[in-house]
């Protein structure tokens, strides 16, 4: 079985640090790359960790994401309290924003999107947290990854 290296964001997040102790565990992963703004707090031989405060903007660290065969992107927040276009910033802005970098460094990535059950891919169901995570999907599907 091939080897691979993957990315991981939200490893401080409880899906995440799930995702987290799978890859580590996995003898099929050679290398996981956790990126968030706060360290995962965990040590192992084939996790390297980048630090970045501007999760929205991930320029400045581009060229260290190449190179990768997957994405687990974990990172997220819940909609409780949040307006639309607070959740949206967080859940579609900076998810797409991120992918296209990846896929714009990585054209044979696999990209899975963490998202969550009854998404609204229809983008115009009354549940707001559907409806942007729907949204995410529909325009992540877009982006040119292998899966």
């Amino acid at each position: 079985m091939k080897e691979i290296k993957v990315i991981l964001t939200g490893a401080t997040g409880m899906v995440g640090d799930g995702v987290l102790l799978e890859c580590l565990e996995n003898p099929s992963i050679k290398e996981i790359l956790a990126v968030g703004r706060k360290s995962c707090g965990r040590k192992h031989p084939k996790l390297k960790e980048i630090i970045h405060a501007d999760m929205y903007d991930v320029s400045a660290i581009a060229d260290q994401l190449a190179g990768y065969d997957a994405c687990f992107f974990c990172l997220g927040a819940t909609s409780v309290g949040k307006t639309e276009e607070e959740y949206t910033k967080i859940t579609y802005t900076l998810t797409l924003d991120f992918a296209k970098v990846l896929v714009s460094k990585n054209k044979d990535m696999t990209f899975c999107f963490i998202s969550g059950a009854a998404t609204d891919r229809t983008e115009k169901g009354k549940i707001m947290w559907a409806r942007v995570k729907g949204r995410a999907e529909n325009d992540l599907i877009k982006l040119p990854f292998k899966k």
